[in-house]
């Protein structure tokens, strides 16, 4: 499927001053551009193509179908399951009819769905497929306001009998009745669309309470789409893969609002296994892959370094070197590119990159240098879910490994009330400014003001090229008892460089000296303890081997040599389990929810500053199909450096 793109496009942009909402550029795209190559799926191993006549004729169908079964101007759909054509389709097809939209995590827990359920009334639902639709059907009487729940895969599906269950192809169905019955209606109703309707709900990330649910407006929300693509240029034809949840903005920005605008192609992958064979198959032109993702695969390729001959490694490891070293000077080393990087851009199907992204949360420099030394040309952006997503960027000759670049043409980014070093709160506006918080004028009240959206994170701008700086939020930058200000998320991005680190927690708010709780790698650890032959059963076993904690060491260490005195992690202890989401320790977008993790290891953030060696855990967790497992162990606490605090602190210690 990979292509040599030798052919040199230029971008061209929709008209949405003309066509100022999703449908109206939709059936606009459908007239001028049917046959050209929309989305692609992959299913069972076979790239299955859709034009734009496809994507036209599916949300006709879709949108009639839905207003067939009572689904009315202002009403709210809801939109359930992996990334699928469906799952845009019946997207724009809510937009069509004047519906609201609302994308839910494909993970979601039960309670977690019933809760968004009901904040937003929604009225129906589209499902991928039978795990979807239990997890609906479960809820039972928690979910009133569902009329309709619509399934897109009909496989187990024979086994139910409930009233609000239809298929896809039911829907499609009394959507070409209805379009028999009044072959004027849907036209009419896209063209009873404005640019001020709110359209998309969108959740925020809900890194402290529940998410709350944004409001973004169709003509707005192309708008900021347009003033992004000016920025970060897309040509018709170029190849995306949709790789990140559809309902986060970013996915929404790239796949929806973007694709419309700049007729790209959007690829949709047979399963979350196979993203990496996938989309080394299309060779992309552009990308959007969160900071974890390319931490795994920086992971991943020093893991496989780890399984090499040593000749290889040698290879890697001097072409590693030699590409950084020609990156201090904006420069890219051909050697480097000859034996190591032009492979591994192949390998991950990177070779036809133009344009490469990342957001949703910090990245550390480490990993990001790493990429540009790889020839991949990575970008920071930073964002909200209220702006309608990132509104600052890097520009292709000016990266700053340490910034997320300058504000697009239409967006502003000032600092608020900053100190002697400059730094402040982030205030920030867009032409996708939210027109509020759903049914939450308080909080509205609260976040924008004077047409700025206040983003609660802590940067500055950098006085030498003019970029923005985003050290953390406001409220996690803390100082310890002794007066030592540090930022827990950027030494925490330092952590994770590391192929052995998958997450890590900094601790010492108030408190004497800075220490961490850190969870294993378990796809890396466990293979790097079967190369030295350490036998263990589980993730908690290996997790507690002395020796994983030598290794850990090591690596902690090699952070602390980067870090000034004062913000140098001094103990640490490897956590028993993996953070989840489900479990509420990080949000569906992986940002660590503090408040969750202090009040839930309160006993093992204890036994750091108290002075003990090790603590005994006994609990239970509970997986996402609702099994429970009690797990013992012993966890130790490891000192790195001598602990400094008051004399009666260091007595105890």
């Amino acid at each position: 499927m990979a292509r040599k793109r030798n052919q040199k496009m230029t971008p061209e942009f929709g008209d949405i001053a003309r066509y100022d909402t999703f449908p109206k550029l939709l059936a606009y795209n459908a007239r001028e551009h049917g046959r050209e190559i929309v989305m692609r799926e992959k299913e069972f191993g076979i790239w299955n193509e859709f034009t734009f006549a496809d994507y036209q004729r599916k949300v006709r169908q879709y949108a009639l179908g839905l207003r067939a079964m009572g689904i009315e101007r202002g009403e709210c759909v809801g939109l359930l399951g992996a990334n699928r054509p469906e799952w845009v389709w019946g997207e724009v097809a809510a937009h069509a009819i004047g519906a609201t939209s609302l994308g839910i995590y494909k993970d979601v827990l039960g309670e977690e769905a019933a809760y968004l359920i009901h904040y937003a009334e929604i009225k129906a639902i589209l499902c991928e497929d039978e795990e979807q639709v239990d997890k609906l059907l479960e809820l039972g009487d928690d979910i009133p306001t569902v009329k309709v729940i619509v399934y897109c895969d009909p496989r187990g599906m024979r086994k139910y009998d409930d009233p609000r269950l239809m298929s896809e192809e039911d829907l499609c169905a009394k959507g070409d009745a209805l379009d028999r019955e009044q072959p004027g209606l849907y036209d009419a109703e896209v063209e009873r669309g404005a640019p001020e309707d709110v359209s998309i709900l969108c959740t925020t990330s809900g890194t402290t309470s529940k998410p709350k649910l944004a409001m973004l407006q169709s003509g707005p929300f192309l708008k900021h789409c347009l003033d992004y693509l000016n920025a970060d240029p897309k040509c018709p034809g170029d190849d995306y893969v949709s790789v990140l949840p559809l309902p986060w903005i970013m996915e929404q920005v790239y796949v929806v609002g973007q694709q419309l605008i700049a007729r790209n192609i959007i690829n949709f992958v047979e399963e979350e296994e196979t993203t990496m064979a996938d989309l080394r198959e299309i060779g992309p032109t552009f990308v959007l892959l969160a900071p974890r993702v390319w931490e795994s695969i920086a992971a991943e390729i020093r893991a496989r370094m780890m399984d090499s001959t040593p000749f290889k490694r040698f290879m890697y490891d001097l072409g590693t070197k030699m590409g950084l070293k020609a990156l201090e000077t904006k420069k890219r080393s051909w050697l480097a590119d000859f034996i190591l990087f032009r492979a591994l851009r192949d390998r991950y199907g990177f070779s036809f990159l133009t344009s490469a992204a990342t957001g949703g949360a910090a990245m550390g420099p480490e990993t990001f240098k790493f990429f540009h030394a790889m020839g991949v040309p990575l970008k920071q952006l930073y964002g909200q879910t209220e702006l309608a997503g990132a509104y600052t960027i890097h520009r292709n000759d000016d990266i700053d490994p340490e910034t997320v670049g300058v504000s697009f043409d239409q967006a502003e980014v000032r600092i608020n009330d900053p100190d002697e070093e400059g730094v402040g709160e982030i205030v920030g506006r867009s032409e996708g400014m939210f027109l509020g918080y759903f049914r939450n004028q308080e909080a509205t009240d609260v976040d924008k003001r004077d047409g700025w959206m206040y983003t609660g994170d802590a940067g500055y701008i950098n006085k030498k090229n003019g970029h923005l700086v985003v050290i953390d939020r406001v409220k996690d930058l803390a100082n310890t008892s002794m007066g030592v200000r540090f930022s827990p998320q950027y030494i925490e991005n330092k952590l994770k460089f590391s192929p052995f680190v998958a997450e890590a927690v900094i601790l010492g708010r108030d408190l004497p000296y800075l220490a961490a709780m850190i969870c294993i790698r378990w796809s890396i650890v466990s293979k790097w303890a079967e190369q030295k032959g350490i036998s263990f059963t589980n993730y908690t076993n290996l997790s507690a081997r002395p020796e994983v904690y030598g290794l850990l060491r090591e690596e902690v260490e090699r952070v602390n040599e980067t870090l000034p005195e004062a913000q140098r992690i001094r103990k640490f202890l490897l956590l028993y389990k993996e953070l989840d989401p489900d479990d509420g320790e990080l949000t569906r977008t992986r940002k660590v929810r503090r408040g969750v993790i202090a009040e839930k290891y309160a006993r093992e953030i204890e036994a750091i500053y108290s002075g003990q060696d090790a603590i005994d855990v006994d609990t239970t967790i509970t997986f996402q199909d609702g099994s429970t497992a009690r797990i013992q162990t012993t966890l130790n606490v490891e000192t790195l450096l001598p602990p400094e605090g008051p004399p009666d602190q260091q007595a105890a210690e």
